[in-house]
């Protein structure tokens, strides 16, 4: 199927946040454009999920009269490339408000990318990617001063990473929120 492309390929018809995917998040011709982005088909051929929503003519899921419908069962309960957790929940907020849902993911996409050209070692994107994606802004806001008190202008790369992912996970701890992938059981 040909996919017609999306204005906003940040935040997927199916309600993840692709702008805080790491395969968005790279260079190179494995680089995922967003949901039905720029040459999506070269990453992506099929989308059983983007197919129905075109077809309905609908731009996200939730605004099918069958959301949420067989294609969601479970979806929750693992992750792909990027974390699943939120992804009702942010449907919700986006079924409230889409233009406020999508400045608060611009938000935090702009955050990402600045986490990684500032924060990155080399091994912290995936890392990044979770936290930046589930927690609120407000407690990304509190971690980013927080790194900014504590980080001296002569460390390290590999410095100011460890000590940001200590902020990071010290907030989501305190949120009973784990920042790592949840991989699907083999049964």
């Amino acid at each position: 199927m040909n996919y017609k492309q999306r204005s906003y390929p940040l935040f997927s018809a199916c309600g993840l946040n692709c702008g805080l995917c790491p395969r968005y998040q790279m260079d190179g011709k494995s680089k995922c454009p967003g949901c039905a982005g720029k040459d999506f088909l070269t990453v992506h051929p099929v989308c059983g999920v983007l197919s129905c929503s075109q077809r309905r003519g609908i731009e996200y899921c939730f605004a099918c009269e069958e959301y949420p419908c067989k294609k969601y069962n479970d979806a929750d309960l693992w992750d792909s490339f990027i974390t699943h957790k939120n992804q009702f929940i942010d449907m919700e907020k986006a079924k409230i408000s889409i233009d406020d849902y999508k400045a608060e993911l611009d938000r935090k996409v702009e955050i990402l990318q600045n986490l990684l050209a500032s924060y990155d070692d080399g091994r912290r994107k995936n890392f990044y990617c979770i936290a930046v994606n589930l927690l609120d802004l407000k407690d990304i806001m509190f971690v980013l001063e927080q790194i900014e008190d504590e980080i001296k202008q002569d460390d390290t790369k590999k410095q100011k990473a460890a000590i940001a992912v200590q902020h990071f996970q010290s907030i989501a701890d305190n949120r009973n929120i784990e920042l790592k992938l949840r991989k699907k059981q083999k049964p």
